[in-house]
């Protein structure tokens, strides 16, 4: 009776032990089964926005524009509010999955729209900026160029004209002993980014790549070269030949006149003399002595008066050789070129009664 008994308890106590085991073990379910569920719910939150695709725009591509410094999140709402995905917080999470949320780039993009977040991701981690182009003619003042720049938003044209003229900001380029950077603004094509803005930096631009251009042009040239005095001819050259074939033969004339010491007298340094110029050359103005009037003044101006091209920096430095001394515009875009005087009064008094003839028709 007594074993019996003592056997009952112990089963007794065994089954005991066991119940809360059960209890344990349905917990641990339901705990698993919650954060089963919940781990699908929140990947199907997450896929949902991961796979689907952008607002519907009736535009295949949008410009955007990322400010520096912006963070992921920031970068989220910048191309939400553009319209080109979602606004949603699940894109910070995608960056970071995905690895690119430390190489999205700040600056001007143009972007596709209508795309899956992650494809935006990828594309504003290794799109180019976009590009914007500005022509900068050959033959132009400083000024003027600093008013094409000016116009189209990239720069402040005061401060541009100011600091062509800044001697400290002169020599931070590398150019000694000029007083402007006046015949050093190079003209060409220039393909600007949305963080190329300021005077400053286009200055820099345009100087950096005169710098390139005179490097090519002077690299088979053995003898010392007067960078200043070559710039000076050029300009002038620059604004006398309307046809690039003649800016050597031009070039050829006013080194006949200085190697015979007589005046250049170019009628564009009488004009680069003058504020307001009206746009006719009285012989007034002929006479109005500055540094640049070659009528007034022997040699060369004292600086450039425009900033000149390739062809006609070339064509300073390596002017024609030739027997003329004088030149006449023949009304067409190009010149009748004389050796005398007399040849040359001849030229003038034939297209100066041609171009009244015209002007009278």
């Amino acid at each position: 009776m007594f074993m019996r008994n003592a056997g009952l308890a112990v089963i007794d106590r065994d089954v005991h032990k066991k119940k809360p085991v059960s209890v344990v073990k349905r917990v641990a379910l339901w705990v698993a089964l919650f954060f089963s569920l919940t781990t699908i719910v929140a990947g199907a939150w997450f896929g949902l926005y991961a796979f689907g695709k952008g607002p519907i725009s009736l535009e295949g591509e949008m410009i955007v524009t990322i400010p520096r410094g912006a963070s992921v999140r920031s970068i989220g709402e910048t191309l939400g509010n553009a319209g080109l995905i979602h606004n949603d917080i699940r894109f910070s999470l995608l960056a970071q999955l995905t690895g690119y949320s430390g190489h999205l780039q700040a600056g001007e993009f143009l972007l596709k729209t209508g795309r899956r977040p992650g494809e935006v991701i990828k594309e504003l981690a290794f799109a180019k900026p976009v590009q914007h182009s500005v022509t900068i003619i050959e033959g132009l003042r400083a000024a003027e160029i600093a008013e094409v720049f000016g116009d189209k938003g990239w720069c402040d044209a005061a401060k541009f004209v100011a600091l062509v003229h800044e001697i400290q900001f002169i020599e931070s380029l590398g150019f000694k002993n000029i007083a402007s950077l006046e015949g050093y603004l190079y003209p060409d094509t220039y393909l600007l980014t949305a963080d190329m803005k300021g005077a400053e930096k286009i200055i820099t631009m345009m100087v950096r790549r005169f710098s390139q251009i005179w490097g090519q042009l002077i690299s088979s040239i053995d003898l010392e070269i007067n960078r200043s005095e070559v710039v000076v001819m050029a300009s002038i050259v620059e604004k006398e030949a309307a046809s690039g074939g003649e800016q050597p033969i031009i070039a050829g004339v006013f080194k006949n006149r200085l190697a015979s010491r007589m005046r250049l007298q170019s009628d564009p340094t009488v004009i680069y003399g003058i504020e307001n110029f009206s746009g006719k050359i009285t012989r007034k103005h002929l006479r109005n002595s500055t540094p640049y009037n070659t009528y007034t003044i022997p040699g060369l101006p004292i600086g450039p008066i425009c900033n000149p091209g390739k062809g006609a920096l070339s064509a300073a430095l390596n002017p024609a050789e030739t027997e003329y001394f004088y030149f006449v515009s023949k009304n067409d875009g190009t010149h009748q070129f004389s050796i005398s005087l007399p040849e040359h009064n001849r030229a003038v008094r034939k297209y100066q009664r041609k171009k009244k003839d015209k002007a009278v028709k």
